[in-house]
């Protein structure tokens, strides 16, 4: 079991080698793009009408309309640069789905009774989930920042939270444990999609509105609108999950505590992550907060579930302190 642990952490490592490649190439894809878009030559060369909430809807002119527009607006093929970085997205999420496979392995568990098991996990499956979204829409414009974050998270979980393999505290000897945490492993890799074009979306409306020189790349993506849009329906896809998460929880304390809800720290937090984005989908679907406010509202909801899983995790005592520390 040692070995296969040892293998495991080789396997992180190899991972996080080929993302630093990966992440390397979609940087390379933008740096190319900005320079094969024209720097703006007059005010003319957008027209943008701004609508309430901050949402600017852009029509390409001069120059930039002659480039090929795809399906989903944006605008400019698939570079090189792109093509071998989603590839090497890939091989880096093969060998980090083998480090996490390996790991729960060796654990003869599943590989999340941890804060280090549980970074392994959720970005693995947020890697997961950004390959498998390409199915569905092409965003691979939000390849440098995936393998970006997802670089990061693996750095940190393993230099900071790494622990050897324990055996399950008894609290967590149930099946609710795979319920809950996969659950919630797929609401955070979808909240961290929905961050990731929201943040887009801002930068693109800058881009559309200020027409200034640098980040031309942004011209090839996208407009905010869509941008929006895309982020609205991937977070409702993580709400959902996180609603779930929330149910199972409570079951999950009734059956380990006799009680569905204590005002736990986590819990807490749980709650509040749930209701900032009930909130997001209340006030854009009925209160028209669109643009801008609706792209806040989506990143300080993920900011909530990074903040929960870091800070809650290592600095509050309660009953769910299993961080491994």
């Amino acid at each position: 079991m040692e070995n296969l642990a040892s293998l495991s952490l080789v396997a992180v490592y190899s991972a996080m080698g080929v993302y630093t490649l990966a992440f390397i190439a979609f940087t390379l894809d933008l740096a190319k793009r900005s320079a094969a878009m024209p720097a703006p030559q007059a005010a003319a060369r957008d027209r943008v009408a701004v609508a309430a909430g901050g949402a600017a809807i852009e029509e390409p002119r001069g120059e930039e309309a002659l480039l090929p527009e795809n399906k989903d607006g944006s605008r400019g093929g698939a570079t090189v640069y792109q093509r071998v970085a989603f590839a090497l997205a890939i091989l880096g999420w093969v060998l980090h789905m083998g480090a996490t496979i390996t790991r729960g392995v060796a654990a003869d568990r599943v590989p999340w009774a941890n804060m280090f098991e549980f970074g392994l996990t959720a970005t693995a499956v947020g890697m997961g989930t950004f390959l498998a979204v390409q199915l569905w829409k092409d965003v691979r414009y939000l390849g440098a920042y995936i393998t970006g974050f997802t670089l990061l998270s693996l750095g940190i979980v393993t230099v900071n939270f790494y622990v050897d393999v324990v055996p399950l505290p008894p609290a967590l000897q149930s099946a609710w444990l795979v319920i809950h945490v996969v659950v919630a492993v797929l609401a955070t890799a979808f909240f961290a999609i929905g961050a990731g074009l929201s943040v887009m979306q801002l930068l693109r409306h800058q881009r559309a509105v200020r027409k200034t020189a640098g980040l031309r790349f942004l011209d090839t993506v996208p407009a905010a609108s869509t941008l929006e849009s895309l982020a609205y329906r991937i977070n409702v896809v993580g709400f959902v999950f996180w609603t779930f998460t929330l149910v199972a929880g409570a079951i999950w304390a009734e059956r380990a505590w006799g009680r569905y809800w204590g005002w736990d720290t986590k819990e807490v937090w749980t709650f509040i992550i749930w209701v900032l984005f009930a909130g997001y989908i209340h006030a854009r679907a009925t209160r028209g907060w669109r643009g801008n406010r609706s792209a806040w509202l989506a990143i300080i909801g993920f900011s909530s579930v990074i903040f929960n899983y870091t800070i809650v995790n290592l600095y509050f005592e309660g009953l769910h302190s299993y961080s491994g520390l």
